[in-house]
């Protein structure tokens, strides 16, 4: 990976995660929606420029598109299922096969907007994050080529699991009066172990069952047009 382009996805990460604070701290969470739009074509720019002198912009936006639909649609399917979803899991599929900037666009588009159905709040950009980020690492050229191994993958998936609960947990602290405290984010991370477990579990599950069908898929169209970087 060329040391320009891992300059951008550190600089996307770091913006991102400075939007945010900037969001809970200056306005207090009462401009989330301004903060999930400005971080969505925050995301957008590594993204296009990624590819901007390569031909197939069309089949990308459009692949990217479905999976991001595909990742909504399961949010949908297990609503019942608070914990046990198969976003996170098609956001990692996505990176693996798609690069890491559209794995982090696949992760952010899905939370924001899912959670028009789910409902938008403060909250939310923390979600783009944290289902950006699984995405956006298993893109990276290393972490992409452990991951074809499916033990390696396995443990991914379970990592992730826990860090989607961990940086949910953020703004479980931060929602009590805007301020961050250890021994609250420690006892929050604690009585949330049920749930980072169910996390995991989804993670494992969904991953084993779309890595076959999607990840084919998804391999097959990047020989086939050569339109994402291995």
């Amino acid at each position: 990976m060329k040391i320009r382009r891992l300059t951008g996805i550190l600089l996307l990460v770091a913006s991102a995660a400075g939007l945010i604070f900037c969001g809970v701290t200056a306005f207090q969470d009462r401009r989330y929606n301004l903060i999930s739009v400005i971080l969505v074509l925050l995301a957008c720019v590594p993204f296009y420029y990624a590819y901007e002198k390569k031909d197939g912009n069309i089949r990308r936006m459009v692949i990217l598109a479905v999976m991001t639909a595909i990742a909504v649609v399961g949010r949908f399917v297990f609503v019942v299922l608070p914990g046990f979803k198969p976003v996170t899991a098609v956001v990692i599929i996505a990176g693996m096969y798609m690069g890491p900037e559209a794995g982090f666009l696949t992760g952010s588009l899905a939370a924001i907007i899912s959670n028009m159905f789910f409902g938008q709040g403060p909250w939310t950009p923390f979600q783009m994050l944290a289902w950006g980020l699984p995405g956006m690492i298993a893109g990276l050229p290393g972490i992409r080529k452990a991951l074809k191994n499916k033990s390696v993958l396995v443990i991914y998936g379970v990592v992730m699991g826990f860090m989607y609960s961990a940086i949910m947990d953020i703004w479980t602290v931060l929602s009590m009066d805007g301020t961050f405290n250890w021994i609250r984010y420690g006892a929050a991370l604690f009585t949330a172990i049920p749930v980072t477990i169910e996390y995991m579990a989804a993670n494992v599950v969904f991953l084993m069952l779309g890595i076959g069908p999607i990840g084919t898929k998804l391999e097959r169209i990047r020989l086939k047009h050569g339109i994402f970087d291995e």
